[in-house]
């Protein structure tokens, strides 16, 4: 282990760096419930800002990916569409097989201007974690119960509501509605099976319903579907835990842009066109797994200081009182202060553990297969 590569796994470093992203993240939220009463009053305004505090955010997350670990992100498209990244609505269309994925799509959010402004169908349990669930709430991030009944009218006024957003964004759709993981694959085949839709390998059954009615609801918005299918070179497993301790992953992703226009408007057959478009990115995995790369032409887009510059004013503006605050206590000898800061230093560190634990694939609190078989796509 180099020396760069041994003091990024420090856990006092890491601690730092959570300490950072989480008491800027409360800092943006009290803001962000500032900026409310702008809401009535200008609400084009009211996003503008929100999108930029919301970025001043999520950058430090794609800072963690970019900078600290050095992550490499490489896309597989031709150039035609990536020249229209960023200057259009989009709904992006991700495989869910990793605990990074969602940063993985971030860093190409960032790189093309659109990171504040990008948006995602959340399960409801996600607006109850703290900075996470806070900031999307304040993004008009339309979270769902994933049980139609109760979700209807929710999921339509929330979309409908984004229709006239003011900034280009990227909405992000897992259509397979929850992570990937072998028992949850066998559960979907067996339910794919009972349909007599064809089998995926690397992909659980799409459900159709999210994708469809935010299609219906984003019309004359939205301009295109970018299907995104993610893989990382080498059979790595990618965890959140490895890049907030500094280990560099190789990932791809093959993009895919399909204009608006040659979708079906039918909700029937455009939950088809899904089905088969989910085949086409199984397809697209099984060839990675033989080739360990996507076709197609590679382009690299470069990563932008931003993000790093972002984190850095935060660090600053946080952690010289933290540090000058710090050195007095030990330096008074007061052992009520000491063990009164080492206490606050635990908490701060569970606090990091468990918002790094939200994105780890064991700790979902799925229950994807118990109502699986009752719904439909």
């Amino acid at each position: 282990m180099g020396l760069i590569a041994y003091i990024k796994s420090l856990f006092i470093l890491q601690l730092l760096v959570g300490f950072v992203f989480v008491v800027s993240g409360l800092i943006i939220n009290f803001i962000q419930l500032c900026t409310c009463a702008l809401w009535p009053i200008n609400k084009q305004l009211y996003r503008k800002i929100n999108t930029r505090l919301s970025y001043s955010l999520w950058s430090q997350l794609v800072m963690l990916l970019e900078w600290w670990s050095s992550t490499e992100c490489t896309i597989f498209t031709d150039q035609a569409t990536v020249d229209k990244f960023g200057k259009e609505h989009v709904i992006i269309i991700l495989n869910h097989n990793y605990e990074i994925d969602f940063l993985c799509g971030w860093t190409m959010c960032e790189r093309y201007g659109v990171l504040g402004a990008s948006k995602v169908l959340a399960k409801y349990e996600l607006l109850k974690v703290p900075l996470i669930g806070w900031t999307w709430y304040f993004l008009e991030i339309v979270f769902c119960k994933r049980k139609w009944e109760e979700d209807r009218d929710t999921v339509f006024k929330g979309l409908t509501q984004l229709k006239d957003y003011p900034e280009f964004m990227w909405f992000l759709l897992y259509c397979e509605g929850t992570r990937f993981t072998p028992k949850k694959h066998e559960i979907s085949m067996e339910v794919a099976e009972s349909k007599g839709l064809p089998k995926l390998k690397y992909h659980l059954l799409p459900r159709t319903k999210g994708f469809t009615t935010t299609l219906s609801c984003l019309k004359g918005t939205v301009s295109a579907v970018y299907d995104v299918t993610l893989n990382f070179r080498d059979k790595k497993v990618p965890t959140l835990l490895g890049i907030v301790s500094g280990k560099k992953y190789m990932a791809d992703m093959n993009i895919t842009r399909y204009p608006v226009e040659e979708i079906p408007e039918d909700e029937k057959e455009c939950a088809t066109w899904l089905h088969k478009l989910y085949q086409r990115k199984d397809a697209l995995q099984e060839h990675y797994e033989k080739e360990g790369s996507f076709p197609g032409p590679a382009i690299k887009p470069p990563r932008r200081l931003w993000t790093l510059l972002n984190f850095l004013f935060w660090a600053t503006l946080l952690l010289t009182p933290l540090l000058n605050f710090a050195c007095g206590v030990f330096v008074s000898g007061s052992p009520l202060l000491i063990v009164v800061f080492l206490i606050f230093c635990i908490i701060a560190s569970i606090a990091v553990r468990r918002l790094i634990s939200v994105s780890e694939v064991n700790k979902t609190g799925s229950t994807y297969g118990k109502m699986e078989g009752k719904k439909e796509n």
